[in-house]
C-alpha cells in the first residue's frame, strides 16, 4: 500500500525563528512546528480540526488555522502545542473553508471558502 503524505500548507513566524507546517493524509492531519535548523519542536492534532486546508501566522505571531472537513478555524499557540480559541465554526457560515489571513489594516480575520462565491471576514479586537 502505498501512503503520501504532502505538506499542504507552510507560513513562518515574523521572527524567522519558528516554521510552521500542515501535513496531510486524507482526513489525519498534523500542524508541525520545526525551528530555523528543522528540529522538530512540537505536533499539534485535535479532533474539531479535521482535514486541515489553510494556515496563516499573523504580524503578532498568532497562529491560525483551518479544518476543511470540520468547518473551523482554529488559533493556535506560537508555540504549535495547545488551542488558544475557536476562531469560527460551521454556525458562523463556516464552509469547507481552504484559507485564512488576518488583515491587520481592517483588523479582521478574512476566511476563503471551497464551492463558495462568498468570502467570509470575522472582526477582532
Amino acid at each position: 500500500m502505498l501512503l503520501c503524505f504532502a505538506v499542504g500548507k507552510c507560513a513562518v513566524s515574523p521572527t524567522g525563528d519558528r516554521l510552521y507546517i500542515i501535513i496531510s493524509y486524507w482526513l489525519r492531519n498534523k500542524l508541525l512546528t520545526l525551528a530555523r535548523d528543522g528540529t522538530l519542536l512540537a505536533t499539534y492534532t485535535d479532533p474539531a480540526l479535521v482535514s486541515l486546508s489553510g494556515l496563516h501566522v499573523t504580524p503578532a505571531g498568532q497562529v491560525l488555522v483551518c479544518g476543511w472537513w470540520s468547518n473551523t478555524v482554529l488559533q493556535v499557540g506560537w508555540e504549535g502545542k495547545s488551542k488558544l480559541a475557536n476562531l469560527a465554526t460551521q454556525e458562523d457560515g463556516v464552509r469547507y473553508p481552504e484559507s485564512v489571513c488576518y488583515s491587520s489594516t481592517t483588523s479582521s480575520i478574512i476566511v476563503g471558502q471551497e464551492w463558495s462565491d462568498n468570502i467570509l471576514v470575522f472582526r477582532v479586537e
